[in-house]
């Protein structure tokens, strides 16, 4: 079998309705634009994709399948993947591929995978588990308020947690943490992401409250290309630390966290941040080997995949974005996201997509 077609389709992506943020000072929602899907076909008629839809995405894969990908892909085995993952990262040495694109064609070869074994990929990796709790992952609000209305629906509708983007305030992130543990009681789990809006003296600061208030872990609170503060981070707060969401370097980079001592919860595994399917597992694997979890980050359709795939995974990270809460449709009313039962990955549904896409549209939940 072999390549013999790489494609970049386009497809538009509606704006958020309501827009949303993820800290002050920070966008949250992208506008209405292109996303796109990448598409891979062999001879024998087996084919695969990968759907991407971050801002200037259509712009980026035309041009990355039109000068790397097609021809590095065509007449390769599409059933080498774990060479062909390598040989992105090769060609990332020379062409600077935006961390996102990483994963994009593997992910795509995984799908097709899928696709030929008639099973959904979680099940081409193995499988571990085939439901897993949700958690409420807000957006940022105005006030402290609207956070605790929020995170009473979020309980309401059977979230198993919650976790908050507040505003990038060490003060009024630290009141807002503890405003909410106070106002959930002392089982729920909650979790704090900075969006890397602080530097080390402010992040121990809030680090500090979130101890006291019994928080599940602590995520991104700076930029993560000084592993060096975020170990100085975690000798000076106890609530536990989840790192290397946006570093470079797949596993290898997540290594250095953890031998730095800087990753006392875990790291985080993702498709689009770690260099695909292959990547994410090659991270939760290592976070294994050291008895540490591999919180997957997201909530797209591949991350349904990896929830299923990743032994070591507490959560399924559930987007909450608006002051009236709906429950993500893959959600159920206990809190549980349930594993997919189509072949490969999938596309999701809702969006206009062109005849040739059809068929991998998922049609779950």
């Amino acid at each position: 079998m072999k390549i013999t077609h790489v494609e970049s389709i386009r497809v538009h992506v509606p704006a958020a309705n309501p827009p949303f943020k993820w800290r002050d000072g920070l966008a949250g929602s992208a506008p209405a634009g292109d996303g796109a899907v990448l598409r891979i076909g062999t001879d024998e008629g087996a084919e695969g994709i990968a759907f991407f839809a971050r801002p200037g995405a259509a712009v980026t894969l035309d041009d990355l399948v039109e000068r790397v990908f097609r021809p590095e892909l065509v007449g390769q085995d599409p059933l080498q993947r774990e060479w062909l993952w390598h040989r992105i990262w090769e060609l990332d040495r020379i062409h600077e591929l935006p961390l996102p694109t990483l994963g994009l064609v593997d992910t795509a070869l995984w799908d097709l995978a899928g696709r030929m074994q008639g099973l959904p990929t979680w099940k081409v990796l193995g499988g571990y588990r085939t439901s897993l709790p949700a958690y409420a992952s807000t957006s940022t609000f105005a006030s402290v308020e609207e956070f605790l209305d929020v995170a009473d629906q979020c309980l309401a509708l059977g979230y198993q947690g919650i976790k908050l983007h507040a505003w990038g305030d060490a003060r009024r992130d630290a009141k807002l943490a503890i405003a909410l543990r106070d106002h959930v009681g002392d089982d729920v789990p909650l979790m704090y992401d900075g969006s890397a809006g602080f530097d080390l003296p402010d992040a121990i600061h809030v680090g500090r409250a979130l101890a006291d208030a019994g928080y599940l872990w602590y995520e991104e609170p700076m930029r993560e290309f000084s592993i060096t503060a975020y170990a100085g981070l975690a000798k000076a707060v106890d609530v536990p630390l989840l790192v290397a969401e946006t570093s470079d370097g797949a596993h290898m980079n997540s290594a250095d966290f953890i031998a730095a001592g800087a990753a006392t919860f875990g790291v985080r595994a993702s498709t689009n941040l770690r260099g695909g399917i292959t990547g994410a597992m090659r991270t939760a694997h290592l976070a294994d080997a050291f008895r540490l979890r591999a919180e997957v980050h997201g909530s797209d359709l591949p991350t349904h995949h990896l929830c299923m795939a990743i032994p070591n995974t507490t959560y399924y990270e559930s987007l909450v974005t608006a002051t009236t809460v709906v429950r993500e449709k893959y959600v159920d009313e206990n809190g549980l996201l349930h594993a997919p039962t189509e072949p490969g990955i999938a596309l999701p549904a809702g969006l206009d997509y062109p005849a040739a896409l059809h068929p991998f549209i998922g049609t779950a939940a």
